[in-house]
């Protein structure tokens, strides 16, 4: 049997512990996975990659896409992108967009995984994107998902049915850590850290939310740390 004659589901793996836990719930409800991973300069894109392709492993991923979009990078504005703007220092009760915001930047994953989609009869794309417990990302909300499904309805075949899934989009981190302990996620092959790929450093928002996410879960996270400055 073909993937397209599959239950399928597409993954956008990062290689980062929200889509990683995705990835467990959509295996969970029984769906075949597709995994989609995008390169696009960011400061990590060699350890992201080497944690998606674990990942792939692990669930025995064998359909996968990498998508060079180093266009992002060109396009710039971004300090995952742009190392002449700093990464800075985690605020997580901060309410403006902060400077490691890529533009727009799930809505050109989203676009990319509704073009495999048509092709391999996907029903799902599953996100792993978060609301409350993330930072900031306009990109990230309910309102800009409800807004792109409606693209997607308008934008592809009558008879393609694609609907985009966020399952932890109102979970905070410590219920992405339970969640995906319960489900046998490998939390030691995913990364979060925005600066560096030998260790994490400890200290950029990522690292923050995922510290105090293990924290609160009352977890020891298995990947190794620069620093600990939790906030």
């Amino acid at each position: 049997m073909s993937i397209s004659e599959k239950n399928i589901a597409i993954i956008l793996l990062s290689g980062g512990m929200d889509s990683a836990v995705c990835a467990a719930i959509a295996r969970n409800e029984g769906y075949d996975l597709a995994a989609l991973h995008l390169n696009y300069g960011q400061r990590t894109e060699k350890k992201e990659l080497e944690c998606f392709l674990k990942l792939c492993d692990y669930y025995q991923i064998s359909h996968k896409l990498v998508v060079d979009v180093s266009y992002l990078a060109k396009i710039g504005g971004s300090s995952l992108t742009d190392f002449n703007i700093e990464v800075p220092k985690p605020n997580l009760e901060n309410s403006e967009i902060p400077p490691t915001y890529v533009p727009f930047r799930n809505a050109n994953i989203l676009s990319i995984g509704v073009s495999w989609a048509e092709i391999l009869n996907a029903r799902y794309i599953y996100i792993g994107a978060m609301e409350g417990d993330s930072s900031g990302y306009p990109d990230c909300r309910k309102s800009f998902f409800d807004a792109f499904q409606k693209a997607i309805n308008l934008g592809t075949k009558p008879q393609t049915d694609i609907e985009i899934k966020t399952p932890i989009i109102d979970y905070t981190k410590s219920d992405i850590v339970k969640i995906g302990l319960n489900l046998g996620v490998p939390f030691e092959f995913t990364w979060s850290c925005y600066k560096f790929e030998d260790e994490a450093c400890g200290e950029c928002d990522s690292c923050a939310l995922r510290l105090r996410g293990f924290r609160n879960a009352g977890v020891e996270d298995k990947i190794k740390y620069k620093n600990y400055n939790l906030v």
